[in-house]
């Protein structure tokens, strides 16, 4: 996972000086500049792109941000960027702003995820929770402070909780998926846009508890134990046989069709990524789709052209 670890740490200033280098590649007569938001765990999957795309179009600027799923749909929603990527999909709440703001998109599947709960290497206890001991550790003025109180055979320790931040589409996909949408999270963890952040939290703590998306646990697995739930593990085949339920999902991108129409630098790009994010995909740890399903992708963003 060399290659996860480079991008994970790459700084999003190098993209922005790679697209910007002399074109000797023969697109030098596409040009434009490509603004990129949203979702750190679908970061690395773009990044990757980007650097690719940037290499055989030399006169496209393309920028990077993470700002987290959230965060990323409040900027695309309002037509500032071109690319969303997310961790979850669109909310109603989402779709109502972009058609108040007249911004038409269109949705694409980029690969599988699923969020992981790790514990430090040093934890030789927790080896399996299920999804009812996770609404009781996770939710408001939880009764769960303690490992003990899950177990008693487990060390009478305090319960260090490290999560995304609250409008990371990890913490929503979570929330939503195992809490319920009703149900209200409690407040008193360690929280991060930064899933470095909360990888090397958990990592240095004996009694920590955490989640982040799947491709930061296998980049650092060397430094984590990945804890069953509902003793399924995560691994790329209980991801892509739906085992894994339910904390599989799917991870998108999304495109700003306004711009799209009109920008064949945005267009070059888009066909780009769905033609090699079947093998950048695999190679960062993620669970691909097949090769059809990302030339049906192409074939459908193309037809709303």
């Amino acid at each position: 996972m060399k290659i996860l670890k480079r991008i994970l740490v790459a700084s999003i200033a190098c993209i922005m000086i790679s697209a910007c280098a002399t074109d000797t590649t023969g697109n030098a007569d596409i040009k434009g500049k490509i603004k990129i938001d949203g979702s750190a765990t679908v970061a690395p999957v773009t990044q990757a792109v980007v650097e690719e795309y940037s290499q055989q179009y030399r006169n496209v600027e393309v920028t990077l941000g993470v700002s987290g799923t959230g965060g990323g749909f409040k900027k695309f929603i309002n037509g500032e960027t071109d690319v969303q990527n997310a961790s979850r999909k669109i909310k109603d709440s989402e779709i109502t702003g972009a058609e108040k703001n007249g911004v038409e998109y269109a949705e694409i599947e980029v690969g599988k995820d699923a969020i992981v709960f790790a514990v430090s290497n040093e934890n030789n206890w927790a080896k399996n929770l299920t999804t009812e001991q996770l609404v009781e550790i996770w939710k408001e003025d939880s009764p769960i402070s303690l490992w003990s109180d899950l177990d008693s055979n487990w060390p009478n320790e305090k319960i260090k909780l490290y999560a995304p931040a609250s409008d990371a589409g990890t913490y929503d996909y979570f929330h939503s998926a195992v809490m319920g949408k009703t149900t209200k999270m409690r407040s008193d963890y360690t929280a991060s846009q930064d899933s470095n952040v909360l990888v090397t939290g958990v990592a240095g703590d004996k009694y920590s508890l955490g989640f982040f998306g799947y491709v930061y646990y296998v980049s650092f697995a060397d430094k984590l134990q990945a804890v069953a739930i509902n003793s399924v593990e995560p691994k790329v085949e209980t991801i892509n046989s739906g085992a894994y339920q339910p904390l599989s999902r799917g991870l998108y991108i999304y495109i700003n069709m306004n711009r799209f129409k009109e920008s064949k630098a945005l267009q070059e790009f888009s066909r780009f990524y769905l033609e090699n994010a079947e093998e950048l995909t695999y190679e960062l740890g993620y669970a691909a789709l097949s090769k059809e399903e990302y030339i049906e992708e192409i074939d459908n963003l193309f037809k709303k052209q």
